[in-house]
């Protein structure tokens, strides 16, 4: 199965089994806007309880709030968003659809890595055994040709992006021959910038409303909060403050399913530490939030760190986790050296000082923040995407299993009576009347048993117990194991110690 049957597959199964649903689908849709179905929300909350709980929780000298979405104007012409929070976007003339001229490019050096790629499995196959990877890589022709012009690209769209030459941006795009994926035509127009904020009005007369914008991050939030925090918590330096949230961007660019939305929700930490200190912390945050990622026990290789060569003009060091999605490693989260101008340009806009006091050297000084940054809804699909699996069973049969984290899994444990009569279905709903309190869990006897177990199968259900003619006579059930599909006898009575012990978040939190 290829990357993108893989992907369509995957898109799919989240609709067919209640994890996602296009939005408002009985009106046709609103573009990049998703719902989060029966099934999606018990992950969404799990993915963000295992985050919240990892942050907050197992650090004493973090704390978290809940901002507001709408802020006064002001603190977005502090932050920089009111006039630099802008995509560079061109037009096909033809197809009249409208693109980020960057994401063009760095699509095309995309088709050319890939091209690279197939070129050294040419030559793997070509070797065999004798073939020297690194060898090749840098004595083939054909490769260092395309090393080159990926160089060249990469070279021209840094400059170009950096002093902000949007004719320099398209030179590159006709210089590339890159051509409109709808009208295959290279009739472009000049690029532009054009603002990812969300305006609105507040107020309840138009005349006299206000101009108000839906929050395009939820960092800010904590910011204008930091010496609230920092002196109803009692909080010393180093500290981070929390925040999970809704933040919007009208992204032109809107696609990849969930990957990219306008109105998706933010995992966000601002850790403030002294100026000096924050590289140190900017390695620190690195390392841990790999941890966080890698306890949940997905394979390894599916991540990287990718360091920044443009930063931000707030930062001075930065770098993405990025995961193997379907469509390539993209952006999973970022871990950023903000420095202080954040907080150093909310005291010019206010005229308060935002400066910390620092009983251990003496002095008050703006502090520097280190940012972790992850998309929620991106954290979904990199687990949905890594979790999904097709497995070929005996008689030929296909199972289609989401090998979900158990602490994540919506449904933790299905009851299942094995036949609709002779007092197993009364038996199974008292059992399932007593682990509810414990577990989130599901009831099932409609069909086979054999279909009853491919349905929690499909929707990650870690474990099924099947209650027998034999639970009658000796209190005991089987349970069944998802991944391998073993089946063991249990008694009732220890069926929550056993559960609970594999579903707990604490298994997760204990490997950080």
């Amino acid at each position: 199965m290829n990357t993108d049957e893989l992907f369509k597959k995957l898109i799919a199964h989240a609709k067919e089994y209640g994890f996602i649903f296009p939005s408002s689908e009985i009106y046709d849709g609103l573009s990049a806007v998703y719902d989060y179905g029966p099934m999606g929300v018990e992950l969404k909350n799990a993915i963000k309880d295992y985050w919240w709980q990892a942050q907050v929780r197992l650090h004493e000298n973090i704390v978290g709030i809940d901002s507001a979405i709408f802020m006064h104007p002001r603190v977005w012409e502090a932050s920089g968003h009111l006039s630099a929070f802008n995509d560079p976007l061109i037009d096909n003339r033809d197809s009249k659809k409208r693109y980020r001229a960057d994401v063009l490019v760095e699509e095309h050096i995309a088709k050319l890595e890939e091209k690279l790629e197939k070129e050294v499995e040419k030559g793997r196959r070509r070797f065999g055994a004798s073939f020297d990877e690194a060898q090749f890589r840098s004595t083939n022709p054909q490769v260092q040709r395309t090393l080159a012009r990926i160089l060249e690209i990469r070279v021209r769209l840094d400059v170009a992006l950096n002093r902000n030459d949007l004719a320099a941006l398209r030179q590159l795009i006709i210089d590339c021959e890159i051509v409109c994926p709808v009208s295959g035509s290279r009739n472009w127009t000049d690029v532009r910038q054009f603002n990812l904020m969300f305006s609105t009005r507040l107020g309840s007369v138009s005349d006299e409303a206000n101009v108000v914008y839906l929050r395009p991050e939820t960092a800010q939030g904590i910011f204008v909060n930091f010496l609230q925090v920092q002196k109803t918590g009692r909080m010393k330096i180093p500290f981070g403050i929390a925040q999970i949230g809704k933040a919007f961007r009208n992204e032109i660019v809107a696609r990849q399913f969930i990957f990219r939305m306008r109105e998706f929700e933010q995992m966000e930490m601002q850790f403030f530490v002294r100026p000096g200190d924050e590289l140190k912390w900017f390695d620190y945050w690195k390392s841990e939030r790999l941890r966080w990622h890698l306890a949940l026990g997905l394979d390894a290789s599916n991540y990287r760190f990718h360091p920044h060569d443009k930063l931000a003009h707030y930062a001075n060091a930065a770098a993405d986790i990025e995961f193997a999605f379907p469509f390539g490693f993209k952006e999973l989260e970022g871990i950023h050296s903000r420095t202080d101008f954040d907080l150093t340009q909310h005291q010019t806009f206010s005229g308060r000082k935002q400066q910390y006091f620092d009983p251990e050297t003496n002095e008050s000084y703006v502090p520097y923040v280190v940012e972790t940054s992850i998309g929620v809804d991106r954290m979904f699909l990199a687990i949905l995407s890594a979790a999904y699996g097709e497995e070929a069973l005996d008689g030929g049969e296909t199972r289609v299993v989401l090998r979900l984290p158990p602490a994540l899994a919506p449904v933790k444990l299905a009851v299942l009576p094995l036949v609709k009569k002779d007092g197993l279905p009364e038996k199974a709903r008292a059992i399932q009347q007593a682990l509810r309190f414990d577990f989130n869990c599901q009831y099932d006897e409609k069909d086979s048993i054999g279909k009853r177990y491919r349905r929690q199968d499909a929707i990650g259900t870690p474990f099924c117990i099947t209650i027998d003619h034999q639970s009658l006579d000796d209190d005991t059930v089987t349970i069944r194991y998802r991944d391998t599909m073993r089946q063991d006898r249990a008694p009732i009575a220890e069926l929550r110690d056993l559960i609970g012990r594999q579903v707990d978040m604490r298994t997760l939190l204990e490997k950080i």
